[in-house]
């Protein structure tokens, strides 16, 4: 799972906690915003294994984005739909790292700034590995039974 963290949210969380950062991918690559998606991960794994045919969609494998998607990047449209066919192709080595069991991926990503100048992000991802739990085996049918 690619996760995009919502800026204003975690900054508003971080400055109550003492927590200094100067960017997005400073707040986003924080150990302890990991230790919250983790958290929040898990609950959703537990959630997902106590419905019998959700039991298969649990999150195996997540890493943080290193930057807030963007419309004037072309990720988003301009109603905020993500661009799923974009967004495979930009974050190709990325989606590759969450299947070849890597544990980090070194990205540049180009991005417009709001004054229309260009420029590139870069940084190491890291990808976390999730425990999955057993699904609830749905209840046999009664034509099942029979």
């Amino acid at each position: 799972m690619l996760i995009n963290i919502d800026p204003t949210f975690l900054g508003n969380w971080a400055e109550r906690n003492s927590i200094a950062f100067a960017s997005y991918q400073e707040l986003a690559q924080h150990p302890e915003v990991y230790a919250i998606v983790k958290a929040r991960i898990d609950e959703l794994n537990r959630a997902l294994a106590e419905e019998p045919q959700m039991g298969a969609s649990q999150i195996r494998r997540f890493l943080i984005l290193h930057k807030e998607l963007d419309a004037d990047d072309g990720e988003l449209t301009r109603t905020l739909k993500v661009r799923r066919s974009f967004i495979a192709e930009r974050y190709a080595s990325l989606i590759k790292a969450l299947y070849d069991g890597a544990t980090s991926r070194h990205v540049a990503t180009e991005m417009t700034f709001e004054d229309g100048r260009k420029g590139v992000v870069e940084g190491d991802v890291r990808i976390i590995d999730m425990e999955t739990y057993p699904s609830r085996a749905a209840a046999p049918t009664r034509e099942a039974a029979e």
